[in-house]
Formats: structure tokens, sequence, C-alpha cells
């Protein structure tokens, strides 16, 4: 019996960019739609037959891929933190998309702030599972407001004094009048395997695990 094609999800924006030379260096070629700009699809064939790509948010990527309607995925550490699906199996560090998930306050605040004393604090965040954990195991109760951009904004508008984001320079927090004032976890993207295709399908994705790996490790050598 014919298996439908071994689908791949990538994340749209910054990391897609960074993941190109990667697909490139293990042969994997888009089709050319993939390329423009115009296009409206969301879904690619490629030139290895059986292979194909979607393209979704990148939040959305571990959500494709845990419930099994793409095989493999490319998705930031910080997704599967505030996701912890279990049907996620991540067996490779791609080394790329390199940042961090931090608090962040106005500078205005750090002068007289003592992080060490919060009991209660309301931060603005698209990680609110990563946040709620990271201040209980600090004794800290988090309110978390739910928001899925321009968090930097919140503390200027009077949301919320604190905010919990990935940070690459931090020039965007500067522009923002924002310090970073503690260090959650560091951030990359990994290759991940919905853990069951990895059993109906192992020796397909083990060869694809394989070639990530190879690659991953020839980039940093």
């Amino acid at each position: 019996m014919d298996q439908r094609p071994l689908v791949l999800a990538l994340p749209k924006g910054r990391i897609l960019d960074e993941v190109m030379p990667v697909l490139a260096r293990i042969g994997i070629e888009p089709e050319a739609d993939f390329a423009r700009d115009s296009s409206r699809k969301l879904r690619f064939t490629t030139n290895i037959p059986g292979l194909e790509i979607i393209r979704v948010r990148s939040f959305d990527v571990a959500t494709f891929v845990a419930f099994g309607a793409a095989e493999l995925g490319v998705a930031g550490s910080d997704v599967l933190m505030e996701f912890n699906y279990s049907e996620l199996y991540s067996p490779l560090d791609l080394g790329i998309g390199r940042c961090h998930i931090s608090v962040a306050e106005p500078s205005a605040l750090v002068e007289a702030d003592e992080p060490q004393q919060w009991s209660h604090v309301r931060v603005a965040t698209k990680y609110p599972e990563i946040t709620k954990a990271y201040f209980a195991a600090r004794g800290v109760q988090a309110e978390c407001v739910k928001l899925n951009g321009a968090l930097e904004l919140a503390p200027t508008l009077g949301l919320c004094e604190r905010i919990v984001d990935l940070v690459s320079t931090g020039a965007t927090l500067r522009a923002n009048g924002l310090v970073e004032v503690a260090r959650i976890a560091d951030v990359s993207s990994r290759l991940i395997v919905n853990r069951t295709a990895l059993k109906t399908r192992s020796d397909e994705l083990t060869a694809w695990i394989d070639r990530f790996a190879e690659v991953t490790r020839a980039r940093a050598a």
C-alpha cells in the first residue's frame, strides 16, 4: 500500500531564513512557488519524491507534528517548552535560531526593584506556561496576560510592569525603554518528529534524522 508523502513543517519568519541553507545542504529543494512572495500556497512539493513541505506559524509547527498532520518539523525549544506535547520526539539541536527567553521591565523600575523579593507579578507574555513554571519555582505567583505580539507596549501603556519574551539582540527592548532582569532559558531550533510516525515509518524518518544530523555536525565543525 502506498503511504502518503512525508510532510516537513517549517516555521515562517526568521527561522525559515536560517533553516533553508540546512535543507539545501541536505539536498531538499522546494518547488519554485516556495520562494515567491506572491504565492498564497502553504503546501509545497520538493525535488524528493514522497517529501512535501508546509509553511506555518512558528507556534503551530509543534501542533501539526504532535497531532500527526506532519511527520517532521523544525521548532524552537521555546515552543516545545510551552506546549510540552508528549507525542513529540526532539532528537537534534540544529544550532540555528539562537536566542533566549527573558523577563524584562522598564529601565525606570530597575533601580528600585528587587526581583528576589517578588511575591506576585503581572506579566505580559506569549509563553504563559513557561512563565508560570519559572516564577512558581521561585515561590512567586505569576498573573499572565496573554499577548501574541507587541509585548513591549504592555509596560508603556500600563497593562503590566513586566514582560516575558524572546530576546535576540535586545535592540527592541532598548528601543522601548526595557531592560532584561532575569534570563529564563536559552533557545535554539530543534528537529522534531511525531513519535507514532517514528514507529510506523521508522526507516524513512530515521534516514532523515541522520541526514539532518550529518549536516548539523558539518556546519558546527
